[in-house]
């Protein structure tokens, strides 16, 4: 794993320590390492108390992504864990099933550090106006719409308003979604997003 990964004209993503978990096809916690468990139990102190077992179990039931009720064995994602955001690679392992996945699934966990974005790239893209960047700058420095009212002396409803329009120009459904989808073209350095 890198320390630092510098991308020219753009956020500069550094990546902390890295929690891995390996679930089984019924999405149960085989292994967690520490860093694991305190991301995902956050706020409370990972311990060796084993009934926090199930309340790993449903972090990371919330957190995977589904289609139709089915896990999907492969994907990545981000999440949020207290205001620190988060990405989320998955690893399949085994023999997938149309009904199920079979086999074992590595989660890979790595906390993102945004700086200021340049977001002149992706504003272009999607045809944001100079106040949805705006708006959408301050989202990625992990700030609530409160936060970003204030920065922009606008009203908290204007600020969801702003949020809604950036999340149907991106083709998305929450704020997550658009994060997901800055980071995306941010270490992918094009339009694929």
């Amino acid at each position: 794993m890198r320390a630092r990964a510098s991308l020219p004209g753009k956020a500069v993503a550094q990546r902390t320590a890295v929690g891995f978990l390996l679930i089984d096809s019924l999405e149960r916690p085989i292994y967690a390492n520490t860093e694991a468990a305190r991301i995902l139990l956050y706020p409370a102190k990972p311990g060796d108390d084993s009934s926090l077992e199930p309340l790993l179990g449903n972090k990371i039931r919330a957190m995977l992504p589904q289609s139709n009720g089915v896990p999907q064995p492969d994907f990545h994602t981000v999440f949020l864990s207290g205001k620190r955001h988060y990405l989320c690679q998955a690893f399949h392992f085994g023999t997938p099933s149309t009904a199920s996945a079979q086999g074992n699934t590595a989660l890979v966990l790595e906390r993102i550090v945004q700086r200021r974005l340049d977001t002149s790239a992706i504003a272009q893209q999607f045809a944001l106006t100079p106040r949805e960047q705006e708006t959408t700058e301050l989202l990625m420095l992990g700030l609530s719409s409160k936060e970003i009212a204030s920065r922009m002396s606008i009203s908290p409803n204007t600020v969801k308003a702003f949020l809604r329009l950036i999340m149907v120009k991106m083709g998305v459904t929450s704020r997550s979604g658009v994060v997901g989808k800055i980071l995306a073209h941010a270490v992918g350095g094009g339009p694929k997003v």
